[in-house]
């Protein structure tokens, strides 16, 4: 049996990810032809299938499942290690990649980043705005706000900074109680202001209006279109020009605020710098009583 070469590990990690030879080189900046032959040379060193080909995808073995599981732990390893090093120096330079859903960063994140970036001139925060849920210790973030105590991250630290409340949201200047509620599409009707919506015209008799979004900004924008009323987070609606907040203790609603970080990172003053001003931005978006 041949010896095993490292660096084959992480082409068995990154097909085990994407699932398809052209996905996999693609993320990896090789060619298919070179992942394919390096997946047989791993085998060989290895003395084992590590994939099956089913319909054009590629599924780990559990031979391979426990490969590219040691792959990820090497590369988290590697990657605190440099980035250890990197925070050697306290000043607050370099790049942190925050993750939340996209109305909180469209709606709450980017009107309180100049504060930030005027504080810290050598701070690049990369801000994305993603629906999923995008792992940490895949590097594929290093900070996440979610809506939810977190779940399947064992390898991170996590607390809840905040609660994030809603209200009901109509147009300004329409009768509300002609509108029907704008719902969400099925793929969200497990979340709370989605289910809360459902009760909401379930309680008043009404259909849904014949809309559907899966997204927060979407909602905010067909409310304004006049469509109909809408569940949002308050730091939203309450800030948004053309809406108006509801007088409706039925559609009042909290969901939790969590913020991940990966536990090799937490110490590195970039991270600090926005974990403090991502909680201050927090505390400051809790409405008010009123």
């Amino acid at each position: 049996m041949q010896e095993l070469d490292w660096s084959d590990l992480r082409i068995v990690l990154g097909l085990a990810r994407f699932g398809t030879l052209a996905e996999a080189a693609r993320r990896l900046r090789i060619d298919p032809t070179t992942v394919a032959r390096r997946i047989t040379k791993a085998e060989a060193a290895l003395g084992v299938r590590l994939f099956d080909r089913v319909e054009g995808v590629w599924r780990p073995t559990g031979a391979g499942a426990s490969a590219a599981a040691a792959a990820e732990r090497m590369e988290g390893e590697a990657g605190g290690l440099a980035e250890a090093l990197a925070g050697a120096d306290t000043r607050v330079a370099g790049t942190v990649r925050l993750t939340a859903v996209p109305l909180l960063v469209d709606r709450v994140l980017i009107p309180a980043l100049p504060a930030l970036l005027a504080r810290h001139s050598g701070l690049i925060l990369e801000l994305i705005a993603e629906p999923r849920s995008l792992s940490l210790t895949r590097r594929e973030a290093d900070l996440a706000l979610r809506l939810a105590r977190p779940t399947g991250e064992q390898a991170t630290l996590a607390r809840r900074i905040g609660r994030l409340a809603y209200a009901a949201y109509a147009p300004a200047g329409v009768d509300a109680a002609g509108l029907p509620w704008i719902g969400y599409d099925d793929s969200m009707a497990d979340l709370p202001p989605a289910r809360r919506t459902s009760e909401l015209a379930a309680r008043d008799g009404v259909p849904l209006a014949g809309l559907r979004v899966n997204d927060g900004g979407g909602l905010l924008q067909a409310i304004r279109a006049g469509i109909g009323r809408g569940v949002l987070p308050r730091p939203v609606g309450d800030r948004a020009g053309g809406l108006v907040r509801l007088d409706d203790p039925d559609a009042a609603l909290e969901r939790e605020l969590w913020l991940l970080v990966h536990p090799e990172l937490r110490g590195l003053a970039r991270i600090r710098a926005v974990v403090e001003w991502l909680e201050g931005v927090m505390r400051a978006a809790a409405p008010r009583a009123g």
